[in-house]
């Protein structure tokens, strides 16, 4: 049950709330709660859960030290992992779900980057050091929730707000500048907080200077939201989105807009990757360039930069030319290629006919390119060799040539016919 209004919001309750109430989560709290000791779910399941959204992972914070939780643990029978004990943190798993278990604590030395903290019994201490006051919330065993920063108002008009001084907030992290727009992108509504946008412009030369996995992290989870197009906005308007994605500057922003909006209506599922095409230039070499900088994943890279290299398909493409464009260049990267043309093409038929039946043509093509399979060519160099060839450059040329024909005919020569037209260029010195 939530109790949270916006005549009353100093108030609210979390009680009866079936993952509260779960005897594993409860289990957790008899750990945390017994012998002086105090624990609270903080954070995300609390915002979640009083927004009514889905709730994910569950992060608790602790009155007791690390050592004391896992001593704990390990005498309940509970599994104990040390996953940052830097930073007071414990990972309890019960029947295989995770729990991160925090010590209190409060930052005595930060450089932007990093923090080097203390740990504490002060829940208003650990309160204030947190970012955004809709992630400061805790709710306690029996669903009481508790808002030391005058949080909860926030929860009702959806206000993402930094924790008292923004610029003081930010300088402890510059990664919050992206955490600013990145929860605003999934939890905020009408404009973001002017203070807010106003230290995330100052601090934006200051980016720079974090890891490229932490950028890339919070971009993705950004790209990722529901509608990201009001956030890239102000990123842009402020001069944050340059700053971490030089590429965009002078491709805009706009194409995100009609994205969204065929995700929405075609019920494709949200990509980051694909939204990321969305706002930079199909240049192979930046991408290449920026897939490094950011350290994609091997995969990820791989599937931007073959979106840069893939041809743009024309929207009177025939099938089966369709086909050998699949086959000579990847699915993957012509799969993005046809969204996002089919994306502008629904776009731009609010006010054109002519996009309205371009929109047709191109959700033709994706359907058949989601549907296409790669064929095997039916010969190796094995068949060459039995024909007297030679191990050398030779198989390959032969093999080569005929693979072409194969193709241009739409895969449609079998195996003997590949043989037989293999015979007669051997036999004829070709």
């Amino acid at each position: 049950m939530t109790n949270l209004t916006g005549e009353n919001p100093g108030a609210a309750s979390l009680t009866g709330a079936p993952w509260l109430t779960d005897p594993v989560v409860q289990r957790v709290f008899s750990l945390l709660n017994a012998d002086g000791g105090e624990g609270r779910v903080v954070g995300g399941a609390v915002r979640n859960a009083l927004m009514g959204a889905p709730i994910s992972d569950l992060d608790f914070a602790t009155t007791l030290l690390p050592q004391a939780v896992m001593e704990r643990a390990k005498a309940d029978g509970i599994k104990a992992v040390p996953t940052g004990l830097a930073h007071g943190t414990v990972t309890l798993v019960i029947e295989g779900r995770p729990f991160e278990v925090t010590t209190l604590r409060r930052d005595i030395e930060t450089d932007g980057r990093h923090a080097e903290v203390s740990f504490g019994t002060d829940w208003q201490a650990d309160a204030e050091r947190r970012d955004f006051t809709i992630n400061a919330l805790y709710v306690t065993a029996d669903g009481t929730v508790i808002d030391l920063i005058d949080g909860l108002k926030d929860i009702p008009t959806r206000t993402l707000r930094f924790i008292g001084d923004a610029e003081t907030r930010i300088a402890e992290d510059y990664l919050r500048v992206l955490r600013f727009f990145r929860f605003f992108a999934t939890y905020g509504s009408g404009r973001p907080d002017a203070d807010g946008l106003r230290a995330s412009a100052k601090a934006k030369d200051r980016l720079g200077g974090l890891s490229a996995e932490r950028i890339w992290a919070e971009m993705k989870k950004l790209l990722s939201a529901p509608d990201p197009s009001r956030a890239l906005l102000w990123m842009r308007t402020t001069g944050v989105l340059a700053a971490v994605l030089p590429e965009s500057e002078k491709w805009g922003i706009d194409a995100i807009h009609g994205l969204v909006a065929a995700e929405q209506s075609l019920g494709w599922t949200p990509d980051a990757l694909l939204r990321l095409a969305a706002i930079v230039p199909p240049d192979p070499e930046r991408l290449e360039a920026l897939a490094k900088r950011w350290r994609l994943s091997n995969a990820e890279a791989e599937r931007l930069v073959q979106w840069g290299r893939s041809p743009v398909p024309a929207v009177d493409l025939a099938e089966t030319a369709l086909d050998r464009l699949l086959y000579r260049n990847g699915k993957a990267g012509l799969l993005m290629r046809l969204k996002l043309s089919l994306a502008g093409a629904r776009h731009a038929a609010q006010s054109s006919d002519d996009d309205l039946l371009k929109a047709a043509r191109w959700s033709a093509l994706l359907k058949r390119a989601e549907k296409f399979e790669k064929p095997k060519f039916p010969l190796n160099g094995a068949d060459a060799m039995a024909l007297g060839v030679p191990a050398g450059p030779r198989i390959g040329q032969l093999l080569s040539e005929l693979e072409t024909l194969w193709v241009e005919r739409n895969f449609t020569l079998d195996r003997a016919a590949l043989a037989a037209r293999l015979k007669e260029k051997v036999d004829a010195g070709s």
